[in-house]
């Protein structure tokens, strides 16, 4: 066996290639050949810098380290996708052909019998296989979907080439029983896809955003309509509109919201010890703002209470009951 030498790993795939006649098949492996050639020719790579290995539905391509890779991946990234719709436009419905691609880098050894080994080889094959990338292809438009390594990815893909957009690749993780792999999927991800983390572009970002832009620190949901006072206390009306029943705005991870905010929609609601039920609603200790309705009765908060009926009992503030204001003295 000869020594490992550092390698770029190409590999295609032919779509439902086993759903086809000998026929079709025949002519599947020979539009699939005639693409490769072209492609790694417009890459300035030919014959003399790459090895080729017959899998029957796919092609693997040992290519020189020292072939630009830059110009392998942009001719994959325009020049297949093109040559597949030429293609295509004139075949018949069951002489389509659709591929998946890996492109990844690594060490590999030849043995005697012109056999490839090395882990890398065998990252490159799974990633091929992977349930994403076979789910990427069902769902495009496009008759070509582009995988390449983790160590691809960091060492070309990331600092953003021309023609090899780097935000074009999202990260994704691919199950082997060797364990977890690292790749990066070109173009959108397919359904089902949307929980992976996806690194850099995933981690961080405002909820129900696209990925591309991160939450800003001091972000907070919009607050839920109803007639009530500023949450900053300065006595400034908010927005007017009909009560609703939620939680109160959720603040900075780790802080407490701006203000509080209650909706009181029936039950019973204890504050500080006091009791609020019935027709008979009690508050002693700390401090209720903004307003609140309670039964069908409504109290406007913020130091004044109104009532349109039955008894309310404040302590430590003002409290108008059938048009008359009483002050109670604070403990």
């Amino acid at each position: 066996m000869s020594d490992p030498v550092s390698r770029t790993i190409l590999l295609l795939d032919i779509e439902r290639f086993s759903d086809r006649d000998d026929v079709e098949q025949a002519y599947l492996r020979r539009m699939l050949y005639d693409i490769t050639d072209r492609a790694l020719q417009s890459a300035g790579i030919d014959e003399t810098r790459r090895l080729r290995a017959d899998r029957g539905d796919s092609v693997m391509e040992l290519i020189d380290a020292n072939a630009p890779v830059t110009a392998l991946l942009r001719a994959l990234l325009s020049e297949v996708p093109a040559q597949l719709r030429a293609v295509n436009r004139m075949a018949s419905r069951s002489a389509q052909i659709r591929l998946r691609g890996v492109v990844a880098t690594g060490w590999v050894a030849v043995d005697e019998r012109d056999g490839w080994v090395g882990s890398d080889l065998n990252h490159a094959c799974r990633l091929l296989d992977a349930d994403v990338l076979r789910a990427a292809l069902r769902e495009r438009a496009d008759d070509f979907a582009l995988c390449v390594s983790d160590a691809l990815y960091a060492g070309v893909v990331r600092h953003d080439h021309p023609g090899i957009p780097a935000d074009g690749f999202h990260r994704v993780t691919v199950p082997s029983k060797n364990g977890p792999l690292t790749a990066w999927l070109h173009g959108p991800l397919p359904a089902g896809a949307a929980d992976t983390n996806h690194g850099e572009r995933g981690e961080g970002d405002a909820p129900g955003g696209s990925g591309d832009r991160p939450a800003h620190p001091g972000s907070a949901p919009a607050e839920r309509h109803g007639s009530r006072r500023s949450a900053a206390g300065d006595g400034s009306p908010a927005p007017d509109g009909p009560p609703t029943s939620g939680p109160a705005p959720a603040g900075d991870r780790g802080a407490p919201a701006p203000g509080p905010v209650l909706h009181v929609s029936g039950g019973s609601v204890s504050f500080g010890g006091g009791y609020v039920a019935g027709d008979q609603h009690g508050v002693s200790g700390g401090r209720v703002t903004g307003d609140v309705v309670m039964g069908g009765k409504h109290v406007a908060t913020g130091g004044k209470q109104a009532a349109t009926g039955g008894k309310h009992v404040v302590t430590g503030g003002k409290a108008e009951q059938g048009g008359k204001t009483e002050q109670e003295e604070r403990p």
